[in-house]
């Protein structure tokens, strides 16, 4: 079984936890062991949950509230100026988030880099055609191929997770959906 980032990123929390398959499991460690960047998520939201779980985080001192509650009232009717401050706070607090939103967004929906460079992505490619790749290779070839190396170590998958997965077409068993530029 392979899986790629979208679904790692899905299944994080029951990997976690420890709720998922088996022959699941095995897929994620193998593909976190060889994607930094699904690496970084898994170890960030490993951090989350230990600080969120950690009951410190959460312990407040006898008659906190209370105090808090006239604190807070005292600040409101003194002065514009803390309130304004408090305003910018929250106004940069916004923007942080949102550019931190952004950034996922961007990073999920962005394309793999190509295993190889000089390749036409094949966008004319049907996403539901079984393709052939060779795990060590770059490119993904039609079935019966002459042109695929490596034949002792190939896989099948769907044109779109190929792709997905940063491997392009084999210009030669492939060359009617490549677009000419």
């Amino acid at each position: 079984m392979v899986v790629n980032c979208e679904q790692v990123w899905r299944e994080i929390s029951n990997y976690l936890e420890g709720d998922i398959e088996p022959n699941l499991r095995i897929a994620v460690d193998e593909h976190i062991r060889g994607c930094q960047r699904c690496a970084a998520v898994l170890d960030g939201t490993r951090n989350v949950v230990q600080l969120y779980g950690d009951e410190r985080m959460l312990e407040v001192p006898l008659g906190f509230s209370r105090r808090l509650e006239n604190r807070l009232g005292e600040n409101r009717q003194h002065s514009t100026r803390r309130g304004f401050l408090g305003w910018m706070v929250a106004a940069a607090a916004a923007v942080l988030v949102a550019g931190v939103v952004e950034v996922g967004r961007a990073s999920i929906s962005s394309r793999p880099d190509l295993r190889s460079q000089q390749a036409n992505p094949g966008t004319g490619v049907p996403p539901e055609m079984v393709v052939v790749i060779s795990t060590d290779g770059k490119l993904f070839h039609r079935r019966g191929c002459p042109f695929i190396h490596d034949r002792a170590h190939v896989q099948t998958l769907t044109a779109r997770e190929a792709m997905h997965e940063g491997y392009t077409p084999c210009v030669r068993c492939m060359k009617e959906y490549l677009v000419k530029s």
